[in-house]
Protein backbone atom coordinates (compact mmCIF):
# COMPACT_ATOMS: atom_id res chain seq x y z
CA UNK A 1 0.00 0.00 0.00
CA UNK A 2 1.44 3.97 -1.05
CA UNK A 3 1.72 6.32 1.27
CA UNK A 4 -1.05 7.95 -0.48
CA UNK A 5 -3.25 4.77 -0.03
CA UNK A 6 -2.40 5.14 3.52
CA UNK A 7 -3.24 8.14 3.70
CA UNK A 8 -6.99 8.38 1.49
CA UNK A 9 -7.85 4.79 3.80
CA UNK A 10 -6.91 6.73 7.58
CA UNK A 11 -8.60 10.16 6.63
CA UNK A 12 -11.97 7.64 5.76
CA UNK A 13 -11.40 6.26 8.94
CA UNK A 14 -11.25 9.24 11.16
CA UNK A 15 -13.58 10.41 9.36
CA UNK A 16 -16.12 7.73 9.79
CA UNK A 17 -15.16 7.73 13.50
CA UNK A 18 -13.65 10.86 14.91
CA UNK A 19 -12.81 9.47 18.32
CA UNK A 20 -10.54 6.54 17.17
CA UNK A 21 -7.65 7.46 18.62
CA UNK A 22 -5.87 4.90 16.61
CA UNK A 23 -7.27 6.40 13.25
CA UNK A 24 -5.66 9.75 14.11
CA UNK A 25 -2.68 8.38 14.93
CA UNK A 26 -2.00 6.03 11.99
CA UNK A 27 -3.40 9.28 9.43
CA UNK A 28 -1.24 11.24 11.18
CA UNK A 29 2.01 8.71 10.53
CA UNK A 30 1.38 8.65 6.88
CA UNK A 31 1.03 12.49 6.88
CA UNK A 32 4.46 12.70 8.48
CA UNK A 33 5.91 9.99 5.81
CA UNK A 34 4.81 12.09 3.66
CA UNK A 35 5.91 15.43 4.66
CA UNK A 36 2.93 17.24 5.13
CA UNK A 37 4.28 18.17 8.89
CA UNK A 38 0.96 20.26 9.29
CA UNK A 39 -1.72 17.82 8.60
CA UNK A 40 0.82 15.63 10.84
CA UNK A 41 0.64 17.88 13.87
CA UNK A 42 -3.82 18.04 13.97
CA UNK A 43 -3.74 14.67 13.46
CA UNK A 44 -1.02 13.79 16.46
CA UNK A 45 -3.03 16.64 18.54
CA UNK A 46 -6.41 14.81 18.19
CA UNK A 47 -5.05 11.78 19.03
CA UNK A 48 -3.13 13.33 22.00
CA UNK A 49 -6.73 14.90 23.06
CA UNK A 50 -8.35 11.31 23.18
CA UNK A 51 -5.22 9.40 24.56
CA UNK A 52 -2.94 11.70 26.53
CA UNK A 53 -1.25 8.47 27.68
CA UNK A 54 0.22 7.69 24.44
CA UNK A 55 4.05 8.87 24.61
CA UNK A 56 5.17 8.02 21.18
CA UNK A 57 1.91 10.87 19.74
CA UNK A 58 3.61 13.51 21.62
CA UNK A 59 6.86 12.43 20.11
CA UNK A 60 5.88 12.47 16.83
CA UNK A 61 3.28 15.51 17.26
CA UNK A 62 6.46 17.49 18.34
CA UNK A 63 8.29 16.24 14.71
CA UNK A 64 5.51 16.88 13.01
CA UNK A 65 5.32 20.59 14.00
CA UNK A 66 9.15 20.89 13.70
CA UNK A 67 8.93 19.98 10.15
CA UNK A 68 5.33 22.30 9.68
CA UNK A 69 7.64 25.06 11.19
CA UNK A 70 6.32 25.77 14.59
CA UNK A 71 9.55 25.70 16.73
CA UNK A 72 7.46 26.57 19.71
CA UNK A 73 4.57 25.06 19.39
CA UNK A 74 6.59 21.44 19.17
CA UNK A 75 8.96 22.88 22.03
CA UNK A 76 5.97 23.35 24.62
CA UNK A 77 4.70 19.65 23.05
CA UNK A 78 7.56 17.98 23.68
CA UNK A 79 7.94 19.44 27.05
CA UNK A 80 4.90 17.86 28.21
CA UNK A 81 5.44 14.97 26.42
CA UNK A 82 8.76 14.69 28.11
CA UNK A 83 7.38 14.77 31.37
CA UNK A 84 5.04 12.73 30.73
CA UNK A 85 6.71 9.40 29.22
CA UNK A 86 9.60 9.96 32.42
CA UNK A 87 6.04 9.36 34.82
CA UNK A 88 4.95 6.74 32.75
CA UNK A 89 8.61 4.63 31.88
CA UNK A 90 8.21 5.42 28.20
CA UNK A 91 11.72 5.81 28.20
CA UNK A 92 12.38 5.08 24.21
CA UNK A 93 9.98 8.11 22.99
CA UNK A 94 11.28 10.18 26.12
CA UNK A 95 14.64 10.02 24.90
CA UNK A 96 13.79 10.89 21.27
CA UNK A 97 11.80 13.88 22.57
CA UNK A 98 14.99 14.69 24.51
CA UNK A 99 16.50 14.56 21.23
CA UNK A 100 14.40 16.89 19.81
CA UNK A 101 14.31 19.31 22.71
CA UNK A 102 18.22 19.36 22.26
CA UNK A 103 18.40 19.90 18.62
CA UNK A 104 15.92 22.88 18.93
CA UNK A 105 18.26 24.24 21.85
CA UNK A 106 16.36 23.43 24.25
CA UNK A 107 16.73 22.33 28.17
CA UNK A 108 14.86 18.97 28.78
CA UNK A 109 12.63 19.37 31.90
CA UNK A 110 13.40 18.51 34.94
CA UNK A 111 11.66 15.11 35.82
CA UNK A 112 11.14 12.75 38.69
CA UNK A 113 13.17 9.99 38.25
CA UNK A 114 11.57 8.30 41.36
CA UNK A 115 8.68 7.44 39.43
CA UNK A 116 10.52 5.68 37.37
CA UNK A 117 12.70 3.96 40.10
CA UNK A 118 9.96 2.62 42.12
CA UNK A 119 8.27 0.73 38.93
CA UNK A 120 11.05 -1.28 38.35
CA UNK A 121 11.41 -2.53 42.08
CA UNK A 122 7.34 -2.85 42.11
CA UNK A 123 8.02 -5.12 38.99
CA UNK A 124 11.07 -6.95 40.73
CA UNK A 125 13.29 -9.23 38.16
CA UNK A 126 16.87 -8.67 37.07
CA UNK A 127 16.02 -8.22 33.35
CA UNK A 128 15.84 -4.69 32.15
CA UNK A 129 13.59 -3.79 29.69
CA UNK A 130 15.07 -1.39 26.97
CA UNK A 131 11.88 -0.07 26.27
CA UNK A 132 10.96 1.40 29.35
CA UNK A 133 14.08 1.23 31.29
CA UNK A 134 12.37 -0.82 34.06
CA UNK A 135 13.42 -4.38 35.57
CA UNK A 136 10.83 -6.53 34.79
CA UNK A 137 10.33 -10.53 34.16
CA UNK A 138 12.29 -11.85 31.07
CA UNK A 139 10.40 -13.75 27.96
CA UNK A 140 10.72 -17.92 28.38
CA UNK A 141 11.44 -17.22 24.35
CA UNK A 142 10.88 -15.45 21.34
CA UNK A 143 6.87 -14.64 21.02
CA UNK A 144 7.63 -15.76 17.52
CA UNK A 145 10.09 -16.64 15.12
CA UNK A 146 12.51 -14.67 13.07
CA UNK A 147 15.41 -11.50 13.75
CA UNK A 148 12.17 -9.23 15.21
CA UNK A 149 10.90 -12.45 17.88
CA UNK A 150 14.01 -13.13 18.68
CA UNK A 151 15.30 -8.91 19.30
CA UNK A 152 12.09 -8.97 21.15
CA UNK A 153 12.99 -11.72 23.42
CA UNK A 154 16.43 -10.62 24.08
CA UNK A 155 15.16 -6.23 24.88
CA UNK A 156 11.21 -6.56 25.75
CA UNK A 157 10.03 -7.74 29.28
CA UNK A 158 6.82 -9.89 29.78
CA UNK A 159 5.28 -6.95 31.53
CA UNK A 160 5.47 -4.85 28.13
CA UNK A 161 5.19 -7.34 25.92
CA UNK A 162 1.59 -7.68 27.46
CA UNK A 163 1.58 -4.12 27.13
CA UNK A 164 1.57 -4.54 23.62
CA UNK A 165 -0.97 -7.96 23.27
CA UNK A 166 -3.54 -5.31 25.18
CA UNK A 167 -2.40 -2.38 22.93
CA UNK A 168 -2.27 -4.54 19.10
CA UNK A 169 -5.94 -5.76 20.56
CA UNK A 170 -6.93 -2.34 20.03
CA UNK A 171 -5.05 -1.44 17.36
CA UNK A 172 -6.79 -4.64 15.76
CA UNK A 173 -10.16 -3.45 16.71
CA UNK A 174 -10.25 0.52 16.13
CA UNK A 175 -8.20 -0.14 12.61
CA UNK A 176 -10.77 -2.88 11.77
CA UNK A 177 -7.54 -4.69 10.61
CA UNK A 178 -8.09 -8.11 9.00
CA UNK A 179 -4.75 -9.66 9.57
CA UNK A 180 -5.02 -12.37 6.79
CA UNK A 181 -4.12 -9.72 4.54
CA UNK A 182 -0.87 -8.56 4.20
CA UNK A 183 -1.43 -4.87 3.71
CA UNK A 184 -3.49 -4.67 7.69
CA UNK A 185 -0.77 -7.05 8.60
CA UNK A 186 1.88 -4.43 7.56
CA UNK A 187 0.00 -1.68 9.62
CA UNK A 188 -0.11 -3.87 12.61
CA UNK A 189 3.72 -4.71 12.19
CA UNK A 190 4.19 -1.07 11.82
CA UNK A 191 2.50 -0.42 15.29
CA UNK A 192 4.34 -2.85 17.18
CA UNK A 193 8.04 -1.93 16.03
CA UNK A 194 6.51 1.93 16.99
CA UNK A 195 5.23 0.73 20.28
CA UNK A 196 8.24 -1.17 21.57
CA UNK A 197 10.86 0.91 20.18
CA UNK A 198 12.33 -2.19 17.69
CA UNK A 199 15.82 -1.38 15.90
CA UNK A 200 15.05 -4.28 13.43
Amino acid sequence: MSTDERIERFEHMASADPDNEMAHFSLGSAYLQAGRGAEAAHSFERCIELNRDMSKAWQLCGEAMVMAGWSDKAVAVLQEGYTLAAARGDRMPQEAMGESLKALGRECPVVEQTAVASGASSQGGDFVCQRTGRAGTKLDGPPFKGPQGEWIAANISQETWQDWIDQGTKVINELRLDLSRDEDSATYDEHMQEFLGMTV
